[in-house]
């Protein structure tokens, strides 16, 4: 989810804390879990100081470690511990399950979008993404609006809020049939047939889908339930050297550790040639046939990578080369 959701779903969770009757009879313990969840539900996004080391580091760390099963324990005593440090208090147990939960919360709700986490490793060191919600969701986001409006207005905030999370769970389940019918709908209209993604968009009833195949690509958008429809296809060509030397950038290596659903393409320029990898998520709507998150690699004459780049590009060509440089090396 994106960052202001995660906060409204810290201060949410404080609210819930109401339920438990240690902390709705103790003002200082109910601070204190207001501070924990909240802290909690941002914590594992902490990986963003990873940019520091520049963006491909960043690309594959973000949602990787910091969102691991070890790293929810972790998170949750290192907030803990802060608090303590801050407001002793003498309820550990109720604090701890509060700040767990707000750090969970955060881990699991991050599984349902297309970006998705490695949220089972070390056990499993894949990317999850289910690919029900997009990345800001309007109902859920009002949801916990509209409940902070009633627990202002007086409205007892644990049983509030435990029916807005029931509410939010019974969306989460809609969404998830929605899901189910969009793809059959796909894969029974359309010729082409192979491996079905599905993405969720800003509006409920739009989606975008990947259907790869043996031999291509094919990307399209399925609107408001009406016949789908294919935008692009592209062909899935066998690597060359020039492929395999862009592979061997730390940038491709790592936005090929980001995404499964990355299309290549190689162009030649007046000082070699230009390695193309752009994620088919990712297709820009006003742009046509712009992919905006990409990694490309410059290879001169001689074999020899000159600069590369990593990341999003929203407003064409001309950003992108505004970012590398042939002459570079």
């Amino acid at each position: 989810m994106d960052t202001a959701t995660h906060f409204a779903m810290g201060f949410g969770l404080a609210a819930l804390a109401h339920l438990d009757p240690v902390v709705a009879s103790s003002p200082e313990l109910a601070q204190a879990v207001m501070l924990g969840t909240v802290i909690g539900q941002q914590a594992p996004d902490l990986d963003g100081f990873t940019r520091l080391f520049g963006h491909a580091a960043y690309v594959r760390n973000h949602r990787g470690v910091s969102h691991s099963v070890p790293a929810i324990f972790l998170w949750t005593f290192a907030t803990f511990g802060l608090i303590q440090f801050l407001q002793p208090q003498d309820h550990w147990g109720h604090l701890i399950f509060w700040i767990l939960l707000a750090v969970f919360l955060h881990v699991f709700v991050d599984l349902f979008n297309s970006y998705g986490t490695k949220g089972l490793s070390p056990f499993n060191r894949k990317w999850i993404a289910f690919d029900v919600i997009f990345i800001f969701d309007a109902f859920i986001f009002g949801m916990h609006m509209l409940g902070f409006l009633l627990w202002m207005a007086g409205a007892e905030p644990g049983s509030l809020f435990l029916m807005i999370y029931l509410i939010i769970a019974a969306y989460y389940v809609k969404r998830f049939r929605d899901h189910r019918r969009a793809k059959e709908l796909i894969q029974s209209t359309l010729p082409v047939k192979g491996d079905c993604k599905l993405i969720p968009t800003a509006a409920w009833h739009n989606w975008t889908f990947l259907i790869q195949s043996d031999t291509h690509w094919h990307v399209g958008e399925l609107m408001n339930g009406n016949d789908p429809l294919i935008l692009d296809t592209f062909v899935r060509k066998p690597e060359n050297d020039l492929v395999k030397l862009s592979k061997t950038d730390k940038k491709v290596n790592s936005f090929l550790s980001f995404t499964s659903y990355a299309h290549v393409e190689v162009k030649e320029q007046p000082f070699g040639y230009e390695v193309r990898w752009f994620d088919l998520r990712y297709r820009a709507k006003r742009v046509e046939s712009h992919y905006m998150f990409v990694a490309v690699v410059y290879i001169d004459k001689q074999m020899q990578i000159r600069d590369s780049y990593i990341g999003w590009i929203h407003r064409g060509e001309e950003q992108l080369a505004k970012k590398l440089n042939p002459e570079k090396g």
